[in-house]
């Protein structure tokens, strides 16, 4: 096999969230430059999650076995040749280094993927590189790869198949490659500083720099680290330590290591012995990876040569340079493939959503490059204008938000909900820059519709919302704004419009800027892109809505303090905490439940030192002021929560922005959508609801409309029309693994560091999401031949498309040995498999919900002859996994195609009591996780406050 992806060493990229990080197909590899660091051992946990931590095969030998070679193993080097290792290869006799892929999982340099694990599982394979001595590197044995290989891409002078697309280079002209080259030495992203210094480095290139870029080494980003029992990120080059593995490692920063008393530290309910602890440094680098040329045999980085390595065939697959790729097109010797052989943005499926604001942004865009063009007197041919743009909903699935425990007592005698269901979307925008679709937009949104019960009934919350600074042309749009901004804006203003076509009457914006170096969907942005303040984002949002509000899209413009927190004019709605919509996300539920525990400790010291009836710090006439009609102890603690609450959000009012669609009640404050609208022509915006009306017609004349005059004014009835019944969704549930939370996303993008912080990565970084939306997760098991029960590999078997699961192998077929009534096909090869078309994406995801059916159907199922041909295979690994030593820790493949499917199904249930083993604990696990994320963000703009108050105090 040839081994030509180079790499650098992250000892802890292993780490990584093994649901967000797909492993390498087999990926092989051998460095170019590599340091010689011992990998640091594992400390094994015996917790919930343990499919994530790395062991190498048993048959496999590490440095750490030999640390009496340790000291020989710096002075080796690193063949750059192309070596053919068997796939069934003993175990190496000399120590072995561990090295990364493409992905920035642990690849192996053969064959070797665990006997039963599919090659798409989140599984985490340790490589093994052979250490070459200098001297003895001439003699080193090439071995012949005797791997079938059944595929019927075309064979080549090398004997390597021909997989379409490895590169998407291979779509280029020679024009396209050369403009392709140029950028990529222009450092676009990276500050004038930096990129002036790459740029001084094309002239002293040496034989160990990129072909492309001129540039030798480069490395990633490392990941954040976050302290877990205080969220605090640990810095750069701080000392931290560290316990467990995978998804049950913790973090901790110094201070909070040395608060700790004891021999323990606990964290999340679990206790940690400080014993096994860790020292570390926040310091790890990795290298980009290599790639070479099995023309012209240079070396170029992967990212610059737009290199997809999970096309790579398991290393089979030949590469051409870019510059060999020219040439040979100038010559006639090759044509660049047709755009449709590697599937783009494009695509991806199209939704009335995505087409929506598709068709509102072209038209907006052609009249505001008309606007230009008139503004200069020339035609619109030119001026510049934006191209190549594509909108798609990446993910729509259904979700709920669990109201929090505490809250929750304080309502529970008002029938509050206990969760609200909603839609979850997330919205990206591509645009194609120098031949390739760059993901420059994305935005996540939460949908409440007309079945969610009251006050999240028919909302929409704009959760997340995040760009990069690479929008093409870099001008100013007739407006004034860029036109970049013009584009966005218009995008929030389509879906403001549909939202509001569909029957929604709110939506909810918190105007929360990241702290900086965090990131919300794109991970590691540009140096060149600033960070904006709080008051900048809010402008940002509001010169939006203003637009909005001009085409009567928007009717009404509030916050939530003063729709919710205090009662202006007319109003005669009760001030509570039961009126304020509970968002997944949103700062204040947070927020309340902290302070919901604050005022408990504070009520249970007060009663210890006193040790009498605790004195109330509300009294009856506030509440009844507040429209409190029950004066219980909770209505006590609603209004306490409600003062708390307001006295945090007051100084930050502004960014918390209420949009209404359609208009509020003066009196109740309830959002209008059905009967008649009673307006007041005297005052400026007085409109009540039917119900109100009717009340207010029972007064008397002089408790009427308006309340502070003695006259009485005439209200008008308008009909409310265009509101729907029901805010039914059109478009079908979309399912994606990685968009399925922005954490998700984050996290394969900081797993694989797919990076946004130059063009050249965010080219390639585009390109590998794009090839993670159109290859959804493939099934979590392999297929197993009926006849010899052997596992079958990709493209090695045949199926029957009649019964289901009858597979056979391509031995026993051959050898006659199948005795089967109906007709059976030849399993799609690998290169078929990347082939890439609509109809296979659509087969691959109606597999993977089969599969977490029949995981649901199992986990119920009490036949002993079940109907179902897999429904035992489930079964049987149920079993497996309450019987296993090893665990998926230790390296059991049956444990991991469990946890896997465990982790799959988990994300998707909705079921407070499923009986899938290990559901409820994997659902707890994910809420920590995000409840992480969100008490991160809060402290974000509590620390922004504090910095908010202390430059005031100072001025």
């Amino acid at each position: 096999m040839t081994q030509r992806i180079m790499n650098g060493v992250d000892s802890d990229i292993m780490d990584i969230d093994p649901v967000s990080v797909e492993s390498f197909d087999g990926q092989p590899s051998v460095p170019k430059r590599l340091k010689m660091q011992p990998a640091s051992p594992n400390v094994p946990e015996h917790e919930i999650l343990r499919a994530s931590n790395p062991q190498v095969n048993p048959g496999f030998v590490l440095q750490e076995s030999h640390p009496e070679l340790l000291e020989q193993n710096k002075k080796t080097a690193y063949m750059k040749r192309e070596l053919d290792v068997k796939a069934d290869m003993r175990p190496l006799q000399k120590p072995v280094k561990m090295g990364y892929g493409a992905d920035g999982n642990v690849p192996t340099a053969r064959h070797n993927v665990i006997p039963g694990v599919s090659n798409e599982m989140k599984s985490h394979v340790k490589q093994e590189i052979l250490p070459v001595d200098k001297g003895a590197s001439e003699n080193v044995h090439e071995v012949k790869n005797e791997t079938n290989d059944s595929t019927e891409a075309t064979a080549l002078k090398s004997g390597k198949p021909k997989i379409k697309g490895v590169s998407l280079t291979e779509l280029f002209t020679p024009e396209q490659i050369n403009a392709h080259i140029e950028s990529l030495r222009l450092w676009v992203g990276q500050s004038k500083a930096k990129a002036e210094k790459n740029q001084l480095l094309v002239s002293s290139e040496n034989e160990n720099s990129c072909q492309l870029c001129k540039v030798e080494k480069l490395t990633f980003e490392p990941p954040p680290i976050y302290c877990s029992p205080c969220g605090a990120r640990i810095k750069r080059n701080a000392p931290y330590y560290t316990v467990g593995s995978g998804d049950t490692r913790h973090f901790f920063c110094i201070p909070c290591y040395n608060e700790s008393r004891g021999d323990t530290i606990e964290v999340e309910g679990q206790n940690f012995l400080k014993a096994r602890f860790e020292k570390k440094r926040n310091d790890e680098e990795t290298e980009e990876w290599w790639v070479q040329c099995d023309k012209c045999e240079c070396w170029q980085h992967q990212i610059c040569a737009l290199f997809n390595g999970r096309r790579n065939d398991g290393g089979q697959a030949e590469y051409t340079c870019p510059n060999c790729y020219s040439n040979e097109v100038k010559c006639g010797l090759r044509m660049p493939l047709p755009q449709s052989a590697v599937l783009g943005a494009s695509d991806l499926p199209r939704t009335v959503l995505s087409d929506h604001i598709e068709e509102r942004l072209f038209k907006r865009l052609k009249w505001e490059r008309q606007s230009r063009a008139n503004n200069s007197n020339c035609s619109v041919d030119e001026v510049a204008g934006a191209e190549g743009l594509v909108v798609r909903v990446v993910s729509s699935v259904d979700k709920k938000v669990e109201v929090k425990p505490r809250f929750l007592e304080i309502f529970q005698e008002d029938n509050y909900p206990t969760e609200f269901p909603y839609k979850s979307k997330a919205v990206l925008l591509f645009q194609k820059i120098e031949g390739v679709e760059v993901c420059l937009f994305g935005m996540y949104v939460q949908e409440f519709g007309a079945d969610c019960a009251y006050p999240n009934q028919r909302r929409v919350y704009l959760s997340y919302l995040d760009s990069v600074k690479y929008f093409r042309p870099e001008i100013k749009a007739a407006t004034g704004e860029a036109l970049r901004t013009f584009v966005y804006h218009e995008i929030l203003i389509g879906y403001l419009e549909y939202c509001k076509q569909r029957g929604f009457t709110s939506c909810y914006i918190w105007a929360c800027p990241p702290l900086k170096g965090e990131d919300y969907i794109l991970y590691c942005h540009p140096e060149i892109q600033k960070t904006p303040k709080s008051d900048k984002l809010r402008e940002w949002y509001l010169a939006m809505l203003r637009k909005a509000t001009k085409e009567e899209i928007v009717v009404e413009l509030t916050n939530l303090y003063d729709h919710f927190f205090i009662t202006m004019g007319e109003c005669k709605a009760k001030v509570t905490a039961s009126r304020l919509p509970y968002f997944d996300g949103d700062y204040w539920p947070g927020a309340a439940e902290d302070m919901i525990n604050q005022l408990r400790q504070e009520e249970d010291d007060r009663k210890l030192q006193k040790k009498s009836k605790t004195k109330k710090i509300i009294t009856k006439r506030a509440l009844k002021a507040a429209g409190h009609t029950d004066l219980s102890g909770n209505a006590s603690k609603d209004a306490m929560l409600m003062q708390k609450l307001g006295e945090t959000i007051y100084p930050m009012k502004e960014d918390f922005i209420m949009v209404h669609l359609q208009y509020s009640c003066s009196h109740c404050c309830i959002l209008m959508s059905s009967g008649k609208r009673w307006v007041c022509h005297q005052c400026r915006s007085f409109y009540i609801c039917d119900k109100c009306y009717s009340a207010e017609q029972q007064l008397d004349d002089r408790e009427r409309h308006p309340s502070n005059s003695r006259d009485t004014h005439k209200l008008h009835p308008v009909d409310i029309v265009g509101v729907p019944e029901e805010t039914k969704d059109r478009d079908d549930i979309l399912e994606s693994e990685f968009f399925d939370t922005r954490q998700a996303f984050l996290s394969l993008c900081q797993g694989n560091h797919y990076q946004y912080d130059t063009l050249r990565r965010a080219k390639h970084s585009s390109m590998m999401v794009l090839y993670h939306l159109h290859n959804p997760t493939a099934p979590a098991f392999v297929t197993t031949c009926n006849v010899c029960s052997h596992d079958i590999e990709t493209g090695q078997g045949w199926r029957c498309e009649i019964c289901p699961d009858f597979d056979v192998c391509n031995g026993c077929y051959q050898k006659g040995a199948v005795n089967h009534p109906h007709k059976l096909t030849n399993h799609p090869s690998v290169a078929d498999r990347d082939a890439q078309n609509k109809e296979a994406r659509q087969m691959r995801v109606q597999q993977l919900r089969k599969m977490l059916d029949l995981l649901v159907h199992a986990s119920t199922c009490r036949s002993g002859s079940c109907q179902y041909p897999n429904c035992r295979k489930v079964k049987g690994l149920f079993r497996h996994g309450m019987q296993c030593k090893t665990r998926a820790s230790g390296g059991c493949a049956l444990c991991k195609k469990m946890w896997y499917m465990l982790q799959l199904h988990a994300r998707a249930c909705r079921d407070s009591g499923c009986s899938v083993p290990r559901c409820r604990d994997l659902k707890e696990h994910l809420r920590r996780l995000q409840q992480q994320s969100d008490s991160r963000r809060r402290a974000a703009v509590n620390e922004m406050m504090r910095q908010r108050a202390a430059e005031v105090a100072t001025t």
